[in-house]
């Protein structure tokens, strides 16, 4: 026993595999990637910064039922809303407070007509918190921005719902 300890720690053995091992994977093909030219595929189930969603006439999608609001656990959404001449109702406040948000993706399943979901930009650092308190016409105009590619993530995500 004595023998067979003095023999591992003589020969190094542990040193001796950590060198094969950095050995092994130094010649292989490397994966790091130079991050702002060259990005990783993303998911398209992947849940980054809000939008709010129009129909192909331009109208906003959201019905004001509140869904999101109330399954919010973070309780990150504030909505108040009012009837139209023409009965339907619509929001007149949308406001979401990123600081709080969990990006659990609970208001996007709730969404009855798909008018909140979570796109794919993941790149939104702000400077100061007021940054991140996002009202309705930034959540819309989030929407105008990937809603091509929004779009195309729920339509390859359909078969799975």
């Amino acid at each position: 026993m004595l023998l067979d300890r003095a023999k591992y720690g003589f020969l190094l053995e542990e040193l001796v595999q950590g060198f094969w091992l950095t050995l092994k994977y130094f010649f292989k093909e490397k994966y790091t990637i130079n991050y702002p030219f060259e990005k990783n595929p993303i998911s398209v189930r992947f849940r980054g910064e809000h939008a709010l969603r129009r129909y192909p006439n331009g109208e906003e999608r959201c019905i004001a039922c509140k869904l999101c609001e109330a399954i919010c656990p973070a309780q990150a959404i504030t909505i108040e809303a009012e009837e139209r001449a023409d009965g339907s109702r619509r929001t007149t406040r949308y406001d979401i407070d990123m600081t709080k948000c969990i990006y659990c993706g609970l208001c996007q399943e709730a969404c009855p007509v798909d008018a909140i979901v979570e796109g794919p930009n993941f790149e939104f650092a702000t400077e100061t918190r007021e940054e991140l308190f996002y009202d309705k016409s930034k959540l819309l105009d989030n929407g105008d921005r990937w809603e091509a590619q929004i779009a195309a993530n729920l339509a390859k995500d359909a078969p799975y719902r």
